[in-house]
């Protein structure tokens, strides 16, 4: 991609996103992803109903009456953003394929974060670990984040999300937010290492899904490739049973997943490529 165009790419994915953020998410993002800690503020005198605990020992026998420290919520918050760039990431029968839908999804919630003062880190992966943004904050951090994720080429076209979550709880160590973005196009057994990372950290899952995977549409027969395996078979579209069978998988496969994210307790969204995210996105916050 020029240099040019991709700097158009950039200003205008910012120029949505962060209107996004500050005039529709603003406001949920504040109030629904929190900080996870208390920090010392002050220390006062201890009032009628104080909790025993909260005293300060050594300032109460110091003013010989009895003073207890003050916390408040620490309002800053790591968040993370895991995002697989796997070759299904280029699908799309529509007007745009996951990956640019990714990448706006990213920014948006990009953008939300610094409003609150949050810093704001990058994993990209596929079937290995492709690249690490470490969090910062700030509009030039976003700037590249978005340009990394409009022209990054992954080395690897498959995926592995176990992996990628166990790189991110054994990378990041203060507890954090983070949303794993994703097809969730994955054999790989999930549920281990999403309950995993959703103990230690405040995990939240985005499956991002194009028309093309749950019906495939008639026009005959044609000749089909696995973009992550690379396999390829003739397949006859016109066919009832074809038809059916490639529905039944999807339906199967839909309600795994559910049943992986219930039982590992990640909260989650599917959002279609070609729709305005910003419903799903919102109802999501709104299930916090």
């Amino acid at each position: 991609m020029e240099a040019s165009e991709l700097l158009k790419k950039v200003r205008k994915i910012e120029i949505k996103t962060r209107g996004l953020s500050q005039n529709i998410f603003a406001g949920e993002y504040h109030s629904l992803f929190k900080g996870h800690g208390m920090a010392f503020s002050e220390v006062r005198e201890y009032q009628y109903g104080d909790a025993i605990r909260d005293i300060d020992w050594n300032v109460t026998a110091r003013l010989n009456k009895p003073y207890v420290k003050v916390f408040e919520e620490e309002r800053e918050l790591t968040v993370m953003l895991l995002i697989d760039l796997s070759g299904s990431q280029g699908l799309g029968s529509r007007a745009r394929i996951k990956r640019e839908t990714i990448t706006e999804i990213a920014a948006t919630l990009s953008f939300s974060a610094i409003l609150n003062n949050d810093k704001i880190g990058v994993l990209l992966f596929s079937d290995k670990i492709e690249k690490l943004i470490l969090p910062q904050k700030g509009r030039k951090h976003i700037l590249r984040i978005i340009r990394e994720l409009l022209e990054f080429q992954p080395e690897s076209s498959g995926t592995d999300i176990p992996l990628a979550l166990e790189y991110f709880t054994n990378m990041i160590k203060r507890r954090c937010t983070a949303f794993l973005i994703s097809d969730f196009n994955d054999r790989h057994p999930m549920k281990d290492a999403l309950s995993i990372a959703n103990r230690k950290h405040d995990l939240v899952a985005i499956r991002v899904y194009d028309q093309l995977e749950s019906k495939l549409p008639d026009i005959g027969l044609i000749r089909v490739s696995d973009v992550e395996t690379g396999q390829e078979k003739w397949l006859d579209t016109s066919s009832k049973k074809v038809q059916q069978a490639f529905q039944d998988n999807y339906a199967e496969r839909i309600i795994d997943l559910e049943d992986t994210f219930t039982k590992s307790g990640v909260e989650h969204v599917h959002i279609k490529s070609d729709e305005d995210y910003v419903k799903s996105l919102m109802t999501l916050f709104k299930k916090r």
